[in-house]
């Protein structure tokens, strides 16, 4: 099944739901049962490494203690053969809702103490919305029978090329966000936006052996996965990447418990908290314990919380995530969450956060945090997103990146707002627009119309003001009409001089293609110029050149991606690839990194 083939299915399920249950409430059904199915093939996969037989399993109850102690210590949780996934579907018309409030009811019992943190209620959104599906136990199980049958469909024995899980999920909130018409910007994060974000958090660490991230407002939790998949490119062995999240909805808190534990994540590298980010600071205190208080650091913090959120900043003064910059105004908690992740920075870390533009030039308690934060050098760099990026929302953003100690002391700034395509009604970042973005935020490059370098002394002149077209001038003029051009004919000179970096790359060509008809116009000798231009001889030598340069680069990364594949490290190839191509260009004139 591929993806498009999946998200028709799920859909179609979905609409059909839709006269029992909110359309987007369904992606916390389908998402639970998912999960559970998962946790049962998982236990299933355990037992058969045991050398357990088909009629052993179906043995499988709490009365062996001892065995279920067993299970436990080596997976975290036991579940019986009577309450597997699978047995529910071989059950058929004996199937009932009562088996599915039992087998969760029962899960929360049979669970690890060392796993009790990430596994504890999580099916509690599930079991709580069970009785939404129909007013009797007949019609829920009717319902549930048809969500089951769907989920069996669902292809999870990984020889897809593409994160089925990951799929469904960011696929549902699209379609619920666009769908509820809500601003879905504020709980979801694009995938092109949330892997920019990691990649340039991951190139920040690529150096350390083992590492903490956290996102204080995971929402749907595609931050905090991307970032680790990013990061875990650069570290060697399993289990070196500690997960931490917050989250305030209980739902969405149990949906990124699952999708962590589904993604393989050792669960004792999870840690997440169902809580209000700036109401509760986390940790104060672990399991109730008053005496010990451990303040979290971690090496990375990704965010895209609410935007200009209302929040209460009463007796906030001297909360030490604030104490040292200021105070979010009440009617904008954008700076609040910002300060919050960069106080649970280590001083070698690093943090991107999605932030409105007002963020750059808005005065009051705002410009004092602001200027704050540039006279302690924390600002690394702002990028300037293109607009209508986000799902239901056209508010103009950006991605804000920040240190608690840098070396640099000027702030590196990128318009990238023209870099994307079109994607439905929406735009999207393109896989070029983000190694754009990622190269020049590594290099701090220079870049006329798309970045520059911005002293602070050149800041305080602006009276602290970062809003991005003071510094980066990206407005292209619009080309002027020749009016003699439209009413006789012929093509000015001056349209044909604004291609001279053309014209030396093809010497021959201007000659070739274009007649004098007066001192200041041509016209083409060839009515066909696309093929024109194909046949010119300097075009044709400029076509083999290239090739030339390129010749031996298919088998020398068939060389080392096909036939070294099972010992490269993938993201050390990526980035020689990346630069074996850069260097081959430098001698082809007009191509562009």
């Amino acid at each position: 099944m591929n993806k498009r083939q999946l998200a028709a299915t799920i859909w179609k399920s979905a609409n059909e739901m839709r006269s029992k249950i909110e359309a987007n409430e369904y992606k916390d059904y389908i998402l639970g049962f998912i999960f559970y199915r998962y946790l049962s093939e998982k236990e299933l996969h355990f037992f058969k490494k045991q050398g357990m037989l088909a009629k052993d399993i179906k043995e499988m109850n709490e009365s062996d203690e001892e065995f279920v102690n067993f299970t436990k210590e080596s997976i975290g949780f036991f579940i019986a053969y009577e309450n597997l996934f699978s047995t529910w579907l071989e059950r058929g018309s004996d199937f009932d809702v009562s088996d599915v409030r039992t087998a969760l009811t029962v899960f929360d019992r049979l669970v690890s103490p060392s796993h009790k943190k990430v596994f504890e209620k999580i099916f509690n959104t599930l079991q709580t919305g069970l009785s939404k599906l129909g007013e009797t136990a007949s019609t829920q199980t009717k319902s549930i029978n048809e969500l089951i049958k769907l989920i069996r469909r669902i292809p999870m024995d990984g020889r897809q090329d593409y994160d089925v899980l990951g799929f469904i999920y960011e696929y549902l909130i699209s379609q619920f966000a666009a769908n509820a018409g809500k601003k879905a910007g504020e709980f979801y994060t694009p995938h092109e936006v949330s892997l920019l974000m990691s990649e340039i958090v991951a190139n920040h660490l690529k150096n350390r052996k083992k590492i903490r991230i956290y996102d204080p407002t995971s929402g749907s939790r595609s931050l905090l996965i991307n970032m680790g998949t990013a990061a875990a490119k650069y570290i060697k062995g399993e289990n070196k990447i500690s997960y931490y999240a917050q989250e305030l909805k209980e739902n969405t808190y149990n949906l990124i418990r699952m999708n962590l534990v589904m993604r393989g994540i050792d669960p004792v590298n999870i840690y997440v908290r169902n809580g209000d980010t700036l109401e509760e600071d986390w940790p104060f205190f672990e399991e109730g314990d008053i005496e010990h208080y451990q303040l979290v650091r971690v090496d990375a913090v990704v965010s895209n919380p609410p935007y200009s959120q209302k929040w209460n900043p009463k007796n906030k003064k001297h909360d030490a995530r604030f104490s040292d910059y200021g105070i979010a105004p009440k009617g904008k908690a954008d700076y609040a969450f910002l300060l919050h992740d960069l106080y649970h920075l280590e001083k070698d870390g690093i943090m991107t956060i999605v932030l409105p533009h007002g963020v750059l030039f808005r005065g009051n308690e705002e410009y004092t945090i602001r200027k704050n934060l540039i006279e302690k050098n924390n600002i690394d760099a702002i990028i300037g997103l293109p607009g209508n990026i986000f799902f239901g929302t056209s508010i103009q953003t950006l991605i804000m990146v920040l240190k608690r100690e840098r070396t640099e002391t000027d702030v590196l700034i990128i318009d990238a707002s023209k870099g994307y395509e079109k994607a439905g009604k929406s735009n999207r970042l393109r896989s070029s627009d983000i190694k754009r973005i990622v190269d020049c935020i590594r290099t701090r490059a220079v870049i006329p119309g798309f970045s520059a370098r911005v002293g602070k002394e050149k800041i305080k002149e602006n009276d602290y003001n970062l809003n991005i077209s003071r510094y980066i001038d990206s407005y292209e003029k619009p080309k002027p009409w020749d009016l003699h051009s439209i009413m006789f004919g012929g093509i000015p000179n001056a349209e044909l001089d604004s291609l001279n970096d053309y014209w030396k790359a093809f010497p021959t060509l201007k000659e070739y293609l274009c007649k004098s008809i007066s001192e200041r116009y041509v016209e083409m000798v060839f009515s066909d110029i696309g093929q024109a231009v194909k046949n010119e001889m300097s075009v044709i030598s400029y076509k083999d050149s290239f090739a030339a340069v390129f010749a031996d680069l298919r088998e020398k990364l068939r060389a080392v991606l096909i036939e070294q594949y099972s010992t490269i490290s993938v993201q050390a190839e990526e980035e020689r690839a990346t630069e074996d191509i850069f260097k081959r260009l430098e001698s082809i004139a007009v191509a562009d990194e």
